[in-house]
């Protein structure tokens, strides 16, 4: 075929595939080689990514190598790299290479990974990794069951979802969802998304340990119960984002066998933690929630999009969610070939057990298990050194490897206006530095620096370093404050 017959089946040469190929798999390993030297942020205005990248729609072909380099140049040097060791904030994403190898093999032979008929073993192998899992938590294997997602986002939504209709039926007029004020935005989204009225869900306030109040959230629930109203869901958090906090799962689920409601579980950022001695004690009772959603691709060290919700009965997955179509007629199979659209709410469905099967194969259970202890052991470390330090104030102490501190040197009286204005202002001088992603968050009215530690890669010298400059920017802050000199 000539060139023009090439393009017009959308296809490349052989020896052109494969060179495209190498040349990708080059600027891969070249990444996860060099990108602890690199800086970890990009900062870019909409202006300069429009002059940068807005061009007419293509009409007419371009050479692959030159549609490569161009991405290569102009695109991937402005994303900010979140797998970077000193890429602290949000809830980084380490990733790792085996797990990038097996989604382009994922995409690569474009598998479908929604019903039995189309990859059985596509199938199978998500039910293997989702056994594993139910092993970990706790969660029957037998019975149990749970649905590969896009994140943590869906996961919780199809969550709410089933608990809604097991708990409600068809009539949800009543019914009251509780949840702290630390649980994750997703869940507000989700309620929001199936239709409950703002009237409908009970934030309870948490105590200065940021855990949810037990006797505010039996007191709210007594209330309602006496004004008519349908209690039927209890989300707790395994994990915040903010703190890495652990509600008190054990008594939860004791509350929620009391009143018949259904225990959800967010775990979201923090599930992960209990393959750690430390993290498995936190997270006791986790076992005794109707549904519980983990994220692989932030603490297991999957690359994105990966979440997952384990539920203690398949059932209900499928009594929730199973459409019987007439183009799927011929596709259904029988009741062990588990269809996934029948669990969830995709239909078309990309193949994402296999980089979770193919990096847990490869490496190992105890070699995870090793990953995300050494995290906790690192916030830990981190802790340790902020309280040793005459500049640093500990506002939430390292929680399954996440902590929060404040810049508040010692011998200076600074109001809280002052003490916030200095603690905005060195995140925004380290993030314009571009050396670190280092941003804040607000407890108890106060601004403060967050760091999460899930990198393997992180080490306490990347730490120091970080620190070190941020009391540099610290002091610059104090002084326009104090009128001292540096």
């Amino acid at each position: 075929m000539n060139k023009d017959d090439f393009n017009s089946k959308l296809s490349l040469p052989k020896e052109e595939m494969q060179r495209y190929g190498y040349k990708i798999i080059d600027h891969i390993v070249d990444h996860f080689e060099t990108q602890n030297s690199k800086k970890p942020v990009t900062i870019a205005s909409r202006e300069e990514m429009d002059s940068l990248l807005t061009e007419d729609l293509p009409d007419h072909p371009t050479p692959a190598n030159e549609v490569l380099d161009f991405i290569m140049d102009q695109v991937i040097p402005n994303s900010s790299i979140v797998s970077h060791p000193k890429s602290y904030s949000f809830v980084p994403g380490p990733s790792n290479y085996i797990s990038a190898m097996a989604d382009t093999i994922a995409t690569g032979f474009n598998i479908f990974s929604g019903g039995w008929a189309a990859s059985p073993a596509a199938a199978e192998l998500e039910i293997v990794v989702m056994n594993w899992l139910l092993k970990i938590f706790g969660f029957p294997t037998k019975m149990g069951g749970g649905i590969f997602t896009s994140g943590g986002s869906m996961a919780n939504l199809t969550a709410l979802v089933t608990a809604r209709r097991v708990k409600c039926g068809e009539d949800f007029s009543k019914a009251i969802i509780y949840l702290s004020d630390q649980a994750h935005s997703s869940n507000i989204k989700a309620i929001k998304v199936i239709g409950f009225k703002k009237e409908q869900i009970r934030l309870i306030p948490t105590d200065l340990e940021f855990k949810v109040s037990l006797n505010k959230l039996k007191n709210v629930i007594a209330k309602d119960r006496l004004e008519g109203f349908q209690p039927f869901c209890i989300i707790a958090s395994a994990g915040t984002t903010n703190t890495g906090t652990v509600d008190p799962l054990d008594e939860i689920a004791d509350i929620c066998q009391e009143e018949n409601l259904w225990m959800h579980v967010d775990g979201a950022y923090g599930g992960a933690a209990i393959l750690a001695n430390k993290g498995k004690k936190l997270l006791k009772g986790i076992e005794r929630a109707d549904s519980l959603t983990v994220d692989p691709h932030k603490w297991f060290f999957q690359p994105y999009e990966m979440g997952c919700l384990l539920v203690k009965d398949h059932n209900w997955l499928s009594g929730t969610f199973s459409e019987k179509p007439e183009y799927l007629r011929d596709i259904e199979g029988n009741e062990s070939e588990i269809n996934f659209y029948d669990h969830g709410i995709q239909l078309t469905r990309r193949f994402r057990a296999l980089k979770f099967y193919m990096s847990l194969k490869t490496f190992g259970l105890e070699s995870f298990r090793k990953a995300i202890q050494y995290n906790i052991d690192l916030a830990e470390q981190t802790e340790a050194l902020l309280r040793k330090s005459t500049y640093w104030e500990i506002t939430s102490p390292a929680t399954l490897a996440i902590i929060n501190f404040r810049y508040h040197p010692i011998g200076h009286q600074l109001s809280e206006e002052e003490l916030d204005r200095i603690n905005q202002n060195i995140s925004k001088k380290i993030v314009d530095s571009r050396e670190a992603i280092l941003v804040t968050t607000v407890l108890q009215g106060q601004i403060v620096l967050r760091m999460c530690l899930i990198n393997p890669r992180t080490t306490i010298d990347d730490i120091k370093s970080t620190l070190q400059q941020c009391e540099i920017y610290g002091k610059e802050e104090l002084a326009l404050i104090t009128k001292e000199p540096c």
